[in-house]
């Protein structure tokens, strides 16, 4: 089993990073009247950068397997304010699974390479914005292994 830990910055750094609006990034633009938190990630990729919409629904919390995307980074932010479930690891074992607890007002960008669990909700149905890489190429590699659960 493993536990969630909160999603801060430095935590995630090994594996990407993560998009809040920070106050250090905020500009004001628009007469005053928009707050930009600028340059929150940087995109990898090799190829053109997409937008979506993924709607995730609840599964269990048992993580049996990891997936990365090789050529591209992904990032993933929630538009529905309610809290998430981030696992990666440094190696795609069960031995190397971190597993983090973000707010519903922060994201990750999983930078390209490295191994994560697709995306888990908490309490229902949730839209997430991706921003992901796409064009020729084989960008998508998973690892099976027997279950872990996660504790949140």
């Amino acid at each position: 089993m493993i536990r969630a830990e909160p999603l801060t910055a430095e935590a995630f750094a090994p594996f990407g990073q993560v998009i809040e609006a920070d106050p250090a990034r905020a500009v004001e633009i628009n007469a005053g009247f928009t707050t930009r938190f600028h340059a929150l990630a940087r995109v990898e990729s090799d190829a053109g950068v997409i937008l979506s919409i993924f709607r995730g629904r609840v599964r269990p919390l048992e993580i049996a397997m990891l997936e990365r995307h090789p050529l591209g980074s992904q990032a993933f932010m929630p538009l529905g304010g309610r809290d998430w479930l981030v696992v990666v690891a440094g190696h795609p074992a069960p031995e190397a699974l971190r597993a983090f607890r973000a707010g519903g007002g922060q994201g990750v960008n999983y930078a390209a390479g490295v191994w994560h669990h697709p995306l888990l909700v908490l309490d229902g149905p949730q839209d997430f914005l991706v921003v992901d890489r796409e064009g020729p190429g084989e960008n998508l590699e998973e690892v099976f292994f027997g279950a872990v659960a996660v504790w949140v």
